[in-house]
């Protein structure tokens, strides 16, 4: 059976050398993030994921969920590891303390819901939806909607969801049929059908709190009349605790490729009592609050599948005997070398390295800026993490899914034929990370709202700002000789961003296809682009470490190696995507559907 342990180094290396946490907790006043603290959490973390939660995900991948008469349970351990789970504390760490949380940054939760995720992904789902529906209604909701389910969502006693499709919508959600009738009370009476709804019932909390879209009777046509209500799984009773039942049921749990032990529900709504969060009319924009919470961790889960994968595959090239070395036998005393020696097995495993550590530092980058946003006392600060976090949430999401369902694919591709065998754990690894580029949102509609809506919508000015960081640190770091040349390639890359961008705006006024036709290379170019200036940040603190004397001389080395691996080998498949996307949005287009 698989195993996985918490890459705790390179956690702290991106954390404390690259991205320096530390600082950025005490100028936001964090006092209580010490770094003695930090690295308990850490410890205890990689242990409660190493050996509490890794080896439910085999048996619990084997066993599923189960649903009888609307009751799903899920299985065997599953309940236990999530009370332990609240029990420690890890579901409400990040949590206001107001409400029972303990205060701590949000960076540091993500590191942990990295490890939980890398341990067992369907597990982490009953739980990360809890925090985006807490973030919407934290936000959104009134005074007395935050003290009534902030209290037990932050702990984790309650868990939380969101139910935006349905049978016959899903990206366009003007269409959908949800109706809220009000009440004389305030309340609404929500009446609809829901699907894809994950973790939308379970036996592991208490209560569960659906965030659903609805229209109400006089709702304006298309997604300017759509409404958010709160709909718990049992009303609250006069102390806010769980009261009787509502009149919501799970119809019936999907029959899935992976991710078998999250259950995914079929949620029927029949005249269930519901309240309004937010303004009437106005709840795209509160759902998507929880949206883009829910889009950064479904852009970690790339990573998550990833390291699973990667460490899987690692121990087994060590250890597997094939052939001997093209130069020689390298362990002449066995009866093969390990299969690590050959060049194409070193190419897959070195490019599930790169891509890994290079979306830990962008998931690592991006917890900051929440930080930012979240913690900053100045106004300027605050918006400027907003922004960039708009920008960065898209890619996040896609370019971290895409590769890293291509890393998770060279898992299996390095264990051969056993990798296509059950037991040694990366035919799960496939199946369960492939859901990663189709929710919260496919991949190609991140790749429309990145180009469209946050680029192109926003004049640039979403593009350039982030273009401007990376050319200040170019310039910070011209008389680097060591890396003056991937220096100048970086340089050289963000120029042609904003070139690209601005010949597609100009295309775009002739035919607006043109948008749709480029927007998927237009994503992966940036995602390439993005990896490279994470790796150089990387690589100059490796190159320093070891310029200073250190006893870690193979691991910033490594840092080294993997760096000149990426812009030698991946960071070419960028120009591939800028031919694409300046071949026109014809080569789509003149088909015509009977054609196809």
């Amino acid at each position: 059976m698989p195993e996985y342990k918490a890459p705790l180094r390179d956690m702290h290396f991106v954390m404390d050398e690259v991205l320096d946490f530390a600082a950025s907790y005490e100028a936001y006043g964090l006092e209580d993030a010490s770094p003695d603290l930090v690295n308990a959490i850490l410890e205890e973390g990689g242990k409660f994921a190493g050996e509490v939660l890794a080896p439910l995900n085999r048996t619990g991948d084997e066993e599923g969920c189960h649903i009888d008469d609307g009751v799903v349970t899920t299985p065997k351990g599953f309940k236990e590891a999530y009370q332990q789970y609240v029990d420690n504390g890890w579901g409400s760490m990040t949590g206001s303390t107001e409400y029972g949380g303990q205060g701590l940054p949000f960076s540091l939760g993500l590191v942990i819901s990295e490890m939980v995720a890398s341990a067992n992904y369907a597990f982490s789902m009953y739980p990360g939806l809890s925090h985006g529906c807490s973030a919407a209604i934290s936000a959104h909701g009134t005074q007395e909607q935050k003290d009534q389910y902030l209290s037990k969502l932050t702990p984790g006693t309650w868990t939380g969801t969101m139910c935006l499709t349905e049978p016959h919508c899903g990206t366009d959600l003007g269409l959908i049929k949800t109706r809220a009738v009000p009440e004389s009370d305030g309340s609404y009476k929500i009446t609809g059908t829901k699907i894809f709804i994950s973790c939308g019932e379970h036996d592991m909390a208490e209560n569960i709190v659906h965030l659903v879209l609805a229209k109400l009777p006089d709702a304006p046509a298309g997604t300017k009349g759509i409404s958010l209500f709160i709909v718990p799984k049992f009303l609250l009773d006069a102390n806010g605790e769980k009261g009787e039942r509502n009149t919501l049921k799970c119809g019936s749990i999907e029959h899935k490729m992976g991710i078998k032990a999250s259950a995914t529900c079929v949620m029927n709504f029949d005249d269930a009592t519901g309240y309004l969060i937010g303004e009437a009319n106005k709840g795209l924009n509160c759902m998507f609050t929880m949206m883009n919470h829910a889009r950064l961790g479904t852009g970690m889960q790339g990573l998550c599948h990833g390291e699973a994968s990667y460490q899987s595959a690692l121990v087994y090239a060590k250890d597997r005997l094939q052939m001997r070395s093209l130069t020689g036998a390298k362990e002449p005393e066995k009866a093969a070398d390990p299969i690590i020696v050959h060049p194409d097995v070193r190419r897959m495993l070195l490019t599930m390295k790169a891509f890994n550590e290079g979306n830990r530092a962008l998931t690592y980058y991006t917890a900051q800026l929440l930080d930012q946003a979240h913690y900053s006392k100045d106004e300027g600060e605050r918006a400027n993490a907003d922004a960039q976090l708009a920008f960065l949430t898209p890619i996040c999401k896609a370019f971290m899914t895409e590769t890293g369902m291509e890393v998770t694919s060279l898992g299996m591709q390095v264990f051969g034929g056993h990798g296509y065998i059950r037991e040694w754990g990366q035919e799960q690894q496939m199946r369960d990370c492939r859901i990663a580029p189709i929710y919260e949102g496919t991949n190609g509609i991140q790749a429309l709202d990145l180009l469209g809506r946050k680029v192109l919508g926003s004049q640039g000015k979403l593009l350039s700002a982030f273009t401007k960081q990376v050319h200040k640190f170019c310039q910070a770091n011209e008389g680097n000789s060591q890396f003056a040349g991937e220096l100048a390639k970086l340089n050289q890359l963000n120029t042609q961003w904003g070139e690209i961008t601005q010949s597609i705006a100009g295309r775009a006024m002739q035919n607006r296809e043109e948008v749709g036709a480029c927007s998927m290379d237009f994503l992966m170019f940036s995602g390439y682009v993005i990896h490279a200036f994470m790796w150089l940040k990387m690589a100059i603190v490796a190159q320093q470490q070891l310029a200073a004397g250190t006893s870690e001389e193979d691991f910033y080395k490594a840092k080294v190696a993997t760096q000149s691996f990426y812009f030698k080998r991946l960071l070419p498949r960028a120009q591939a995507h800028v031919e694409a996307l300046n071949s026109g949005a014809d080569s789509l287009m003149d088909m015509t559907a009977e054609q196809f």
